[in-house]
């Protein structure tokens, strides 16, 4: 079974920085795309990035584009988000999630094609 656990959540003052960590096992990770969906409770799962299994493809939600980074270290089984320039409308829960499918990728951000979710970490961002 795959497990997918987040850290690195906080609260934090409007235009600093925080970075979320997600950690994978249970499959091979170096063949998995992984994405960073964020939810407000009461409102829609909304996608905020994606990194392909070896990194070289990445995608982005236009509200985050240009302030948050994904990256991964296929070495230690873990995906990044780096998030710049916090406002307050990025307060929510940040899930992590993977696809079953190996050597697949798409930029699309459906959440449907995600199999595998983490708890989720919670960011709130004050003004």
């Amino acid at each position: 079974q795959v497990q997918l656990v987040e850290s690195g959540g906080g609260l934090l003052q409007a235009g600093g920085s925080l970075r979320l960590s997600c950690a994978a096992s249970g499959r091979t990770f170096s063949t998995s795309t992984m994405a960073w969906f964020r939810q407000v409770p009461g409102k829609e799962r909304e996608f905020v990035a994606v990194i392909s299994w070896t990194g070289g493809n990445t995608a982005y939600a236009d509200s985050v584009k240009g302030r948050f980074t994904i990256s991964r270290d296929n070495a230690k089984n873990t995906v990044y988000l780096q998030m710049n320039s916090l406002k307050p409308e990025d307060t929510a829960i940040y899930y992590c999630a993977a696809p079953a499918r190996s050597f697949w990728y798409s930029g699309s951000g459906y959440d449907t094609n995600y199999d595998y979710w983490g708890q989720g970490t919670q960011v709130t961002v004050s003004s």
